[in-house]
């Protein structure tokens, strides 16, 4: 038979240091806990009794409220067990609430849809991803809001690390879309305002590390040898490209028309798919070279550069559909790229965003100022682009150590 009780819980202590008042019942020793609306402070609420103090306003008539609050739970347990054999706290607890127990990911999975205008396709897919793995991890799909504790989520995120490597940082992002259902949830009224298991939670975020070619490793990719034109060639080429073209990111270089390049002045001018902004920049003697190593294949000014993206009707696509034939190039290019890497025996894998980093440190060893790098990156906050300043002081203290006496 389940207990029931009233639990102050000073765990979850507002910004004016009031503490929610719950009723907890315990089945086969599950605790499941259900709101009261009551919140108070340490000092109002009598542990001993199970009751506010006098010095809580309107004491008398909210204890009334509570006792009557706590009498309906008990009896509405009682009737759920009298005509169930067994039944599960959750049961009891969904018995006590009725409508205001609220499935997690039915409503989520439909608050996504709706609001899937608001975010860029890479990010929804984000967000689908992050709740699948939650989904797949807790294997409840009836959890509930309040099912989710801080116990729970660290456990998980626990669980991402020992199972998949997830370091701090990819923990936290874990916990982006669930945080965001709290709040759209809240928002809505349709969960109880103290429901907040975030508040507790220790997300970190690793310390930013940024791998990048050296100039004499870049030449070593330069000189590659390919036996035959192949897609590992040009793969090699678009990375090189990159590098002398402000970093542009890969789904940036691999939609590049001849629409989009000034030959007379050696300009690019494209909309940037991470932030549909124009950017407009001229690129270096490397990218230009490798432009006219593709030129003959470009039939007509709407023709991609590189022979990358075989879809003639690519721009007539949906934005889904564009996104899923440039990260299957992605992934064609990070195979060739990591095994080029490995023949050249770096030190690291080699990937294509690491043609971003490399323009980067390469143009600010070279003296190039850091707003002009951030220009060209497109970053939209010159504290993004200090990292790399960071990484060049750092690599200029270790030349000091290592030559300076």
């Amino acid at each position: 038979m389940a207990s029931v009780k009233f639990v102050f819980r000073t765990q979850q202590k507002d910004k004016d240091g009031l503490c929610p008042i719950y009723i907890r019942l315990i089945q086969n020793r599950q605790s499941k806990f259900i709101s009261t609306g009551v919140k108070a402070l340490p000092s109002q609420w009598d542990e001993k009794e199970h009751k506010l103090r006098k010095n809580f306003k309107n004491s008398s008539r909210v204890n009334a409220m509570l006792a009557q609050k706590f009498a309906d739970a008990a009896a509405t347990i009682a009737d759920t067990e009298r005509k169930h054999k067994t039944v599960s706290a959750r049961r009891l607890k969904e018995a006590v609430k009725g409508k205001d127990c609220l499935p997690f990911f039915t409503y989520s999975e439909q608050k996504l849809k709706e609001i899937e205008s608001n975010y860029s396709v890479n990010t929804n897919d984000i967000y689908r991803s992050q709740l699948k793995k939650f989904k797949e991890y807790v294997k409840d799909d009836n959890l509930m809001f309040d099912d989710i504790t801080t116990d729970l989520l660290e456990a998980y995120m626990l669980y991402r690390q020992k199972h998949f490597g997830n370091n701090k940082t990819t923990q936290k992002l874990s916990m982006i879309v669930l945080s965001k259902m709290f709040r759209y949830a809240k928002k809505a009224k349709l969960i109880d305002p103290s429901l907040n298991p975030f508040i507790e939670l220790e997300l970190q975020v690793e310390p930013s590390k940024r791998q990048y070619l050296t100039e004499a490793q870049f030449n070593m990719v330069r000189e590659a040898k390919f036996t035959r034109k192949s897609k590992a060639e040009m793969y090699r080429d678009l990375f090189m490209f990159s590098v002398s073209a402000g970093g542009l990111r890969f789904s940036d270089v691999v939609t590049l028309t001849w629409d989009n390049f000034n030959e007379q002045e050696h300009m690019i001018r494209k909309e940037i798919g991470k932030t549909g902004r124009i950017h407009t920049f001229k690129i270096g003697k490397t990218a230009l070279e490798i432009i006219e190593k593709y030129r003959n294949l470009g039939q007509s000014k709407a023709n991609f550069i590189f022979p990358a993206i075989k879809r003639e009707d690519f721009f007539k696509l949906t934005e889904k559909q564009q996104k899923s034939i440039t990260n299957s190039c992605n992934t064609i290019c990070g195979t060739h790229l990591r095994k080029l890497g490995k023949d050249l025996k770096f030190p690291f894998s080699l990937s294509f965003h690491l043609s971003r980093h490399t323009f980067a440190t390469l143009a600010l060893n070279k003296g190039m100022r850091l707003e002009h790098v951030s220009k060209l990156l497109d970053h939209k906050k010159m504290s993004t682009t200090q990292i790399y300043a960071k990484i060049v002081n750092e690599e200029l203290d270790k030349a000091v150590d290592a030559y300076i006496i």
